[in-house]
């Protein structure tokens, strides 16, 4: 089958895409960068790679017209707080009119968990986006699912950073509603299973794990797994934005996508059938072992996507391309360069920085600068990097977002997503036999004028002792 794959790019496109071409389809990938497609050249000499943004009312016409079927994974929950709702709509509906030109017979989608009588504003969406494909030309089928386990998964990760760092909690109301965990591989499973299937046509499936449990049960479970003291005090006074600015402050996620989550945890998100399960011969796994997996994926360093690697985790939210280009008038530099004598391993250590390896000079300081970045709203350090050793363009790197990232011409070009007065750009490349580092900021106005300025004291002794490291270690 040639199939369409929306949100290629995104935590659950990026590992559906392997399997399906493991199955021998053709896959359609349609992104807004088609340089932020994370996958290898093997993969992407094996794809087609359209580039469409679904708020475009002019976008028609990009979609080829002999397609099989389409995966429908676009959400737009973690970039705003007031119109994602709309924007998802208005996505869902340009869908439905950029497809009916082409042979689609399915359209297969993503949904939440809509049993509650109240809904909140993420789910009332999702449920509206069901309704609008619902009007399409081709027969719809709705997997809905409530929170999904599984290395790189944002509610993974932020049960993950409250557990790890948290011995003691106060904990608001929400943490007692329950919910239904399902782990990203039976999602995976259930989105493989209905694929061509017409007795799944035009209807819609809950799709859950075996365990019901309230959030306080998950992050128990999830502590024993791991084996660490965690005590949890409920408290009933933390407002919602109080919860939001809790989870933003101690996890990584965003502020955007706390407030929104928070939202959503009030309300319970738990199966009523299990047809879907029953018809596709499924058998769930356990929350703990879900747990269990993701840790054997993150050991093996063979994390597949993660959610904050999504443009939304950052300050980015459409296009990389116009800052590729690193401009020379009007900027403050700190260029430096280093003699080697083994370009390759320097060129390995300059793919290893950040995440758990670190900046190679004056790690407290950067850790103090995501401290204070996250304070300002930023996104700090806690995002660290999906893969130890692999970087692809448009990864999230700490605070940094990678724009430019060429193994073959030795050149790595990032752009900052801290919160500072302006443009700032890092940039490592090798010529012969030479490490070049330069770092490179377009102020903005006064302000910052004076903040490059401040730092240059630091900035002096971590770029000096950065490149020194990463050229001898």
């Amino acid at each position: 089958m040639k199939i369409l794959l929306t949100g290629a790019n995104g935590y659950i496109g990026m590992r559906l895409l392997p399997l399906l071409l493991e199955q021998g389809h053709q896959v359609v990938c349609a992104v807004r960068n088609a340089q932020r497609l994370s996958v290898n050249k093997e993969t992407r000499a094996r794809i087609e790679v359209i580039e469409i943004d679904f708020l475009d009312d002019d976008a028609s016409g990009v979609i080829p017209e002999d397609i099989n079927a389409a995966y429908y994974l676009i959400h737009s929950m973690s970039g705003s707080t007031s119109d994602f709702d709309e924007k998802e709509e208005k996505s869902a509906r340009n869908f439905n009119r950029f497809i009916e030109p082409t042979s689609c017979k399915q359209v297969i989608y993503l949904s939440g968990i809509v049993n509650d009588e109240e809904l909140s504003k993420h789910l009332s969406s999702r449920k509206n986006v069901e309704d609008i494909l619902g009007e399409g030309s081709f027969a719809l089928t709705v997997l809905r699912a409530a929170i999904i386990v599984g290395s790189g998964s944002a509610s993974f990760e932020i049960i993950r950073d409250l557990c790890e760092k948290l011995p003691v909690m106060i904990t608001p109301r929400w943490v007692k509603t329950r919910c239904q965990p399902i782990a990203i591989r039976n999602v995976i499973e259930f989105l493989l299973g209905v694929l061509g299937r017409e007795e799944v046509y035009n209807d819609s499936f809950d799709i859950g794990g075996p365990d019901i449990l309230s959030y306080k049960q998950m992050m128990q479970q999830y502590s024993k797994v791991r084996k660490l003291s965690l005590f949890i005090i409920d408290v009933p006074f933390l407002s919602p934005k109080l919860s939001s600015y809790w989870l933003y402050f101690v996890t990584s996620t965003s502020y955007k996508l706390a407030l929104n989550l928070v939202d959503s945890m009030r309300i319970e998100v738990i199966t009523k059938d299990t047809r879907l399960q029953e018809l596709l011969g499924i058998d769930p796994l356990h929350y703990t072992e879900a747990i269990s997996l993701a840790f054997e994926k993150i050991e093996q360093n063979q994390v597949v996507s993660s959610w904050k690697d999504s443009m939304v985790s950052g300050r980015f939210r459409e296009d990389l391309k116009p800052f590729i280009q690193v401009p020379k008038y009007g900027c403050l530099k700190d260029a430096q360069k280093i003699s080697i004598d083994d370009p390759d391993r320097v060129l390995n250590n300059i793919w290893s920085i950040g995440g758990n390896k670190g900046w190679y000079y004056g790690n407290t300081l950067w850790r103090i600068r995501g401290f204070i970045d996250k304070l300002f709203g930023g996104v700090g350090l806690r995002r660290g990097r999906t893969h130890p050793d692999k970087i692809y363009e448009g990864d999230a790197l700490d605070f940094w977002r990678v724009l430019l990232a060429d193994k073959e011409a030795k050149r790595l070009l990032l752009f900052a997503e801290m919160k500072v007065p302006g443009e700032a750009w890092l940039e490592f490349n090798i010529d012969n036999n030479i490490l070049h580092q330069t770092a490179t900021f377009r102020p903005r106005g006064i302000w910052g004028r004076l903040y490059w300025f401040t730092m240059l004291p630091f900035h002096y002794f971590i770029f000096r002792g950065m490149i020194r490291r990463i050229a001898h270690s």
